[in-house]
């Protein structure tokens, strides 16, 4: 699992450069050098976080220790790479990191990432050279994959001993998976780790300053607020697409393969899609703009970079020189000439479905299900009036009208980890659910309060409504939430939420940046080359502008929105959530907002939790998630593995049959659980889920108790 979650009402993260460097960056061979730019945005960045931030730190010693901490863990969380000298040596920068940065001064923080970056490169080289050792899988030693309590490496021999235990783990990882006896299988086990080893070692020397610049500005964002972040033109594009869920190019996804651009995947709809002009596995190896561009040969280049030029703004032309799936790169390539469109990502999209469910009074009961990812907006059409523009709001609208005429019982909106998105979506959704009313306050940096209503009269569904939340729906999932909660419109189900309550706002870099740096830049020209089309050539902040509250005046920061139907987590909030963020603002409360609650369910709920605790305790599905809580537990307090070959065949076949029979008994139930079964939690499409299902019996008795 990721250490934190990124969440959009919008996610963010900075930094700082400077004037005079007191590292000679040029004395190290092949070491990556911030450019003026760089300088000039972490500068600016640092005077956004000054001036309108919603979160005043000084820029003291104390947060220059928070910055340093965060840069060394974001390169080396597991201390695999780095060694106690270099640490040793990065100290006298501990202190000095804050002033660094706001004078425009990124020296000190490339220099601790070369050391890395050499270190990094060092460990695989000597991986890549000990795959050819002798490796006997008899002996009884461990290899410990998790280093983060342990100390850095004291000496070479000590960082060569783990990572001989490494590479013996790959091994022994590919042996497992096949017949380590046979000698051509051992082989190819050997020659495809020697292949995993050198991809990486390759990418790791396409690492160019923009990557490091990212990584360095997020350890600064990071020590002031985990939400606000700074974004390099290719991470700011990417963002807002995921925001619109749109984009515009060619319909198709990208990955890379041995340093060529590969298609994975062809989006229905696209123009590769319509034009049959592309199939899976078919590699780009050249791309030309227009119909008479010249060619520029993309092997080798980094997938963001190929990308940014194969996509384009809609209505242009992109040819692309395309070597078929099966043949050998030495083939003649054909030349595919498309026409970019807007694409719509609809699998990120609001979808919905209906299933019939069985009421405490023995009826059957229609319930549409409307299962909505995150909250998005295509902010550049919507700005631009344009009336199909994409959105949450209209989308559920449409839904809900579909379920309507389909005569449902009950609404559940599937909320489960989304991660948030568009305030305004948040908003205008609890509108479809209540007349026109507050939904959300909002206190900005002058600690003036905002009320955000929902001013549309109209009602898309007036019938019972219930809200599943779990873990990692933050954000503006927590607004529509506690809103529905607040109102009493609607029964809340799940595990406590994410505990996100920060508002950030987008700006584009190139609005913050003097007209005297400007022609610095100008003059240097430098970041230019290969930007991609349409992306804020400076990158993009999103900054922490404010806090929202619930319309009872309390914060959903840390604390999250409590469900009214709880179902045990697999995930804690020690380790998962706003609660786990060293410098997450805290929880507080403002006065509640006039509203008029729509009912009072308190007694609903308590007949609900009852009958819902009945069937958990009747319950073998219930039984094994409390089961999957254990055991992901158990695997959290996990470090080390074993060496001996035996021994590990041993324990992974026992777990194997342990997984079977699980699997097998919930087939029989027709269920899905998170850790083992039909499916993950990743995947919930697949079999029986069963804290949506178990959601859909407590909306049944509740249908049936207003109706009684």
């Amino acid at each position: 699992m990721l250490k934190k979650v990124f969440f959009a009402l919008f996610v963010v993260a900075i930094a700082a450069c400077g004037s005079k460097p007191r590292v000679n960056l040029e004395s190290e061979p092949g070491a990556l050098q911030p450019t003026a730019q760089h300088a000039v945005i972490a500068k600016d960045v640092v005077g956004l976080f000054e001036s309108v931030s919603y979160k005043k730190v000084p820029f003291g010693d104390s947060i220059s220790s928070i910055i340093f901490n965060n840069l060394i863990e974001a390169m080396d969380q597991g201390k695999n790479y780095l060694m106690q000298s270099d640490i040793d040596g990065f100290e006298q920068y501990r202190n000095t990191l804050s002033k660094d940065f706001r004078d425009g001064d990124l020296s000190a923080a490339y220099h601790i990432f070369n050391v890395y970056m050499k270190r990094y490169l060092e460990r695989l080289e000597y991986a890549l050279a000990a795959v050819d050792a002798d490796h006997d899988f008899s002996i009884d030693e461990t290899y410990v994959y998790n280093r983060e309590k342990d100390g850095w490496f004291a000496s070479e021999a000590e960082a060569d001993d783990q990572w001989r235990r490494r590479v013996k783990y790959d091994l022994l990882n590919l042996r497992l998976s096949g017949n380590g006896d046979d000698d051509s299988t051992a082989t190819k086990q050997k020659e495809t780790l020697v292949s995993r080893y050198k991809n990486l070692i390759s990418m790791a020397k396409k690492t160019d300053n923009n990557e490091a610049f990212q990584i360095i500005m997020s350890a600064l964002t990071d020590a002031i607020d985990p939400h606000t972040s700074y974004f390099n033109p290719y991470f700011a594009q990417r963002f807002n697409e995921e925001m619109a869920n749109t984009f515009e190019g060619i319909g198709a996804r990208l990955t890379m393969e041995n340093e060529v651009v590969k298609v994975a995947e062809v989006i229905v709809g696209g123009p590769v899609y319509k034009e049959k002009a592309l199939s899976i596995d078919d590699r780009i190896i050249g791309v030309s703009q227009g119909k008479d561009g010249k060619f520029e040969d993309i092997i080798g280049w980094k997938l963001d970079h190929a990308v940014s030029k194969i996509k384009g703004p809609k209505g242009t032309v992109v040819r692309l020189k395309v070597i078929p799936a099966g043949e050998d790169l030495t083939a003649e390539p054909k030349i595919v000439s498309l026409t970019r469109e807007k694409i719509v990502i609809e699998e990120e999209s609001a979808k919905r479905e209906i299933k019939e469910v069985i009421g405490e009074d023995g009826k059957t009961y229609r319930v549409g299900i409307i299962s909505l990812p995150k909250f998005y907006i295509d902010f550049e059409a919507y700005r631009k009036n344009d009336p199909n523009y994409k959105s949450t709001t209209r989308d559920v609208r449409l839904l809900l009208d579909s379920l309507s005429q389909e005569n449902v019982d009950a609404v559940v909106m599937d909320l489960r980890f989304n991660g948030g998105g568009s305030l305004q979506e948040s908003i205008e959704l609890t509108g479809l659910f209540i007349d026109k009313g507050p939904v959300v306050q909002v206190r900005d940096t002058r600690n003036r309060v905002e009320v955000n209503r929902d001013q549309d009269e109209s009602v898309a569904w007036d019938g019972p409504l219930g809200v599943i939340i779990n873990r990692f729906s933050a954000s503006a999932s927590e607004i529509f939430a506690a809103a529905i909660q607040d109102y009493g419109r609607g029964i809340v189900l799940g595990s406590q939420s994410y505990g996100k309550g920060t508002v950030q706002s987008a700006i584009d870099m190139s609005r913050v940046i003097s007209p005297t740096d400007r022609l610095l830049l100008k003059a240097k020209a430098d970041n230019k080359e290969g930007l991609p089309v349409g992306a804020p050539q400076f990158g993009q902040i999103n900054i922490t502008l404010a806090k929202f509250y619930r319309i009872t005046g309390s914060s959903t920061q840390h604390k999250g929105v409590e469900p009214d139907i709880v179902f045990p987590s697999l995930y804690s909030a020690e380790k998962y959530g706003e609660s786990s963020e060293p410098s997450a603002l805290p929880w507080d409360q403002i006065n509640a907002t006039d509203f008029v609650p729509l009912a009072d369910l308190n007694n609903v709920v308590t007949q609900l939790a009852q009958k819902h605790q009945s069937r958990m305790e009747a319950s073998p599905a219930y039984k094994f998630l409390l089961e999957d809580i254990d055991v992901m537990q158990q695997r959290e307090s996990e470090y080390s593995v074993t060496l001996q070959e035996d021994k590990l065949k041993k324990e992974r076949e026992e777990n194997r049959l342990k997984s079977k029979n699980r699997t097998d008994a919930l087939k029989k139930m027709q269920v899905n659980l998170p850790l083992g079964g039909v499916a993950t939690t990743s995947n919930i499409d697949e079999g029986l889920d069963f804290i949506q299902e178990e959601s859909l019996s407590v909306v049944a008795d509740y249908v049936a108790l207003l109706k009684k």
